[in-house]
């Protein structure tokens, strides 16, 4: 029998190198067949049958040669593997493998959900991503600018694509508005302004880079822009307190304890991130589409002029008279008033060229907005044979004119602790509910203090047209040119109506000037006024040390001494002068009761300028060379009292002095000698006592018996009560501390500065007590 082997037929390969192969492997297995064959051939003298079918022999598995056997096992084809390599790719495949591809730290897992809204946004949604693919090269290059500039992410752009489709004027149903979706809160925290005229939430610069400090905050605390992108969504706050209560870091590990919306955040800022870079590759681009595309900006400067964005946009040459709230999104009106704060408008560098040579002056005054709006005409009444008509042209235009004025004025009110919305309402003759309106307040909506409120008050009257005359016609502009604008201030008196918009606030300015200067004024004159009280302690402290040493010589050699010129001098040194004296009198009577002083200083500061002759001309029964010195400048104090017995001579007041005093309640012999300024020794010596204790109805002596000379010169002749004695030598002036005085109020009171007030009573701190005696001079 003849044996062969069959060979299964090799698959087409469509390369030359599996056609090469699939020869060798023919060859291989020919050769190895050879000596299987040469064992069957037969002998010598044998017949073999005619057989005309081939016959397949199985022969062993040694007599196989391992080259011819191996290729059979692997030439085995997969079916299952084949039919999946026929297969068309699927979308979502396809999206995966590109979505792979991206190479960024932004947000892009894919998943069934980011699927989903893949199919969105290039099958559903098309239209609303093609008119977000309009815009994109106009805010783009702006979001990349200052992306880089904080180093984040480039893929961060699409982020406002989420919030806001590239919209700057978008605004929530919750109050989040402009690009980036700010809400008031974080806005202010981001140092946005907003008010009546400007909501820097819309102004695309401003958003942009307030919005990038914010992404950079938030990675900086969850370092997973995941988390950073639902933060962003749904605060700071809600996410860490997910984050500690699963104790979970990731994303989608806490994604089933998160609302809906920012469930979805994530995935679609994935999608929308795909469907814009393979715009192409899903045909969402045609030629229908109108783009958008960035352009060099050039700046209007305002100083507090007004502007009519209407106007300028006219002499720029746009037909479109709100073509440039396309570049200032963020006025909510098309202008700025009068005397707002510094502004800067932005306009297209191409429009310059429209301007010529008009310098910023002219061009502002042109821009001014038109004092009066134009009036529209009387109507002119058909008139009949025989039929008077309804009304007159007259009464019609007046009626007309009164629709048109404006009725209610605008109020910015702020709300003050422990007012309400009903209070404040009660105030403008209004009801809660047309504030609650006015301001778009909920009705259980609770106000904090400082909350601004707008409250709309009837406006006063206007004068009402006295004759047809009156009535101006509206008349169209005459077109723009550079000639125009050129001699627009000589022409329209726009130069005129600017000085007249700013006559308000020049006055405002002016008052706060005259306010400050003021101030100054009475700065100054303070300062002053404690200088000359410092000079007039300095020069008394020189009269006094000046007259002791004189009468202590004049004593040592036996020489009489001089009193009355020594008082003399000494009053000379202390005298105010004439509007001293008045300042000085006004000042007494507002803090007589706040202040009392046991220095010499204040002692003369409120001298009565009606004793001054008085007490030049007095002469005292009795004194010394040593009494003179404390007597003069002592009798002449008052003690914030305006009787008859304070004015009346000196001699009087001694004489009427009492001598016996009987103790009461709460008295010791420290309060009596400072009431009688006398010392606590001189008290105990005149009343022969051994300690300072004293008992409720004891009979004190306050004055020296007569049979006391070996007492001091000095406690012969007491000083008047509430009057201290003032030694021949050189002493320190004290000031016992008030209830509600400070340290610091005791230091500007005598010019001194706290270092210098701590230095002399040695405080380790400012704290003081009721009756404390400070040291303030000496």
């Amino acid at each position: 029998m003849k044996v062969s082997h069959q060979v299964p037929a090799l698959a087409k390969r469509p390369a030359l190198r599996g056609r090469l192969t699939g020869r060798l492997l023919g060859w291989a297995l020919a050769l190895g067949a050879l000596p299987a064959a040469a064992q069957q051939l037969p002998r010598a003298g044998r017949t073999l049958p005619i057989d005309t079918v081939r016959q397949i022999v199985d022969l062993p598995a040694a007599t196989i040669d391992s080259l011819a056997a191996e290729p059979l096992i692997e030439l085995t084809v997969d079916s299952a593997r084949l039919a999946w390599l026929q297969t068309p790719t699927t979308l979502q495949e396809l999206v995966g493998d590109r979505m792979s591809c991206f190479e960024t730290a932004a947000p892009h897992q894919f998943n069934n959900a980011v699927m989903a809204y893949v199919r969105l946004f290039t099958e559903r949604q098309r239209g609303y991503t093609q008119r977000v693919l309009e815009r994109r090269d106009f805010y783009f290059p702006l979001f990349e600018k200052y992306l880089a500039k904080y180093n984040l992410p480039d893929e961060l752009k699409y982020l406002s694509v989420v919030e806001s489709a590239l919209l700057p004027a978008a605004k929530s149903g919750v109050g989040a508005v402009g690009l980036w979706q700010f809400m008031p809160p974080t806005a202010s925290d981001l140092r946005l302004k907003r008010d009546e005229w400007v909501d820097e939430r819309m102004h695309p610069e401003k958003s942009t880079e307030a919005a990038c400090k914010y992404l950079r905050d938030l990675y900086r605390i969850f370092h997973d822009w995941e988390l950073v992108l639902a933060a962003y969504n749904w605060g700071t706050g809600n996410v860490q307190r997910v984050i500690r209560r699963t104790g979970k870091r990731n994303f989608w590990e806490m994604y089933p304890h998160m609302p809906a919306e920012t469930r979805n955040y994530v995935p679609t800022f994935t999608a929308i991130m795909y469907a814009m870079t393979y715009a192409k590759e899903h045909d969402l681009h045609n030629s229908s589409m109108r783009y958008q595309h960035y352009e060099q900006l050039d700046t209007l400067t305002l100083h507090g002029q007004a502007l009519d964005l209407r106007r300028l946009s006219r002499a720029l040459g746009y037909a479109d008279s709100l073509a440039l709230q396309r570049y200032n999104p963020e006025l909510r009106h098309a202008g700025l008033p009068a005397g707002y704060r510094p502004y800067v408008l932005r306009f297209p560098a191409t429009a310059r060229e429209h301007l010529g040579d008009v310098d910023h002056a002219t061009l502002l005054a042109y821009c001014q907005p038109a004092a009066e709006l134009p009036r529209p005409l009387a109507p002119l009444l058909a008139q009949l044979n025989g039929v008077e008509p309804w009304s007159t042209g007259s009464q019609l235009a007046h009626a007309d004119t009164e629709a048109a004025a404006p009725h209610l004025r605008r109020l910015n009110y702020t709300l003050r602790r422990g007012q309400t919305l009903a209070t404040v309402a009660e105030r403008y003759h209004v009801s809660p509910a047309q504030l609650r309106k006015w301001n778009g307040l909920r009705k259980d909506q609770s106000l904090k203090p400082g909350r601004q409120l707008l409250v709309l008050v009837p406006a006063p009257a206007a004068a009402a047209p006295h004759t047809e005359q009156t009535l101006v016609a509206a008349v169209a502009p005459p077109p723009i040119t550079v000639a125009t604008l050129r001699h627009a201030a000589a022409t329209d008196s726009t130069l005129q109506i600017l000085a007249a918009a700013n006559v308000r606030y020049a006055r405002l300015a002016q008052e706060r000037t005259a306010r400050e200067v003021a101030q100054a004024q009475e700065l100054a004159r303070v300062k002053k006024q404690l200088a000359a009280r410092a000079a007039a302690q300095r020069r008394l402290s020189i009269a006094q040390a000046a007259a002791a040493a004189k009468n202590a010589a004049a004593t040592r050699l036996g020489l009489p001494t001089d009193s009355t010129t020594t008082d003399d001098a000494v009053a000379a040194a202390v005298a105010p002068t004439p509007s001293q004296s008045a300042r000085t009198a006004k000042r007494r009577d507002n803090t007589r009761n706040a202040m009392r002083t046991e220095s010499v200083a204040s002692v003369d500061a409120t001298t009565e300028p009606d004793l001054a002759p008085e007490d030049a001309n007095a002469t005292p029964p009795s004194r010394t060379s040593r009494t003179s010195v404390a007597s003069s400048p002592v009798e002449g104090r008052t003690t914030g009292r305006t009787t008859t017995e304070t004015r009346r001579p000196r001699e009087e007041k001694t004489e009427a002095a009492p001598t016996l005093y009987t103790v009461r309640p709460g008295d010791n012999l420290t309060k009596l000698a400072q009431m009688q300024g006398i010392s606590v020794e001189q008290l105990k010596a005149w009343n022969k006592l051994t300690t300072e204790n004293v008992l409720a109805g004891q009979q004190l002596r306050l004055a020296a018996p007569a049979d006391a000379t070996a007492l001091p010169v000095a406690v012969q002749n007491p000083a008047p009560r509430h009057a201290k004695n003032i030694p021949s030598g050189p002493k320190l002036e004290t000031h016992t501390v008030q209830p509600g005085d400070t340290l610091f109020s005791i230091a500007k009171r005598f010019g001194l500065t706290l270092t210098e007030l701590k230095r002399l009573n040695h405080l380790a701190s400012d704290q003081v007590k009721p009756g404390q005696k400070l040291v303030v001079g000496g």
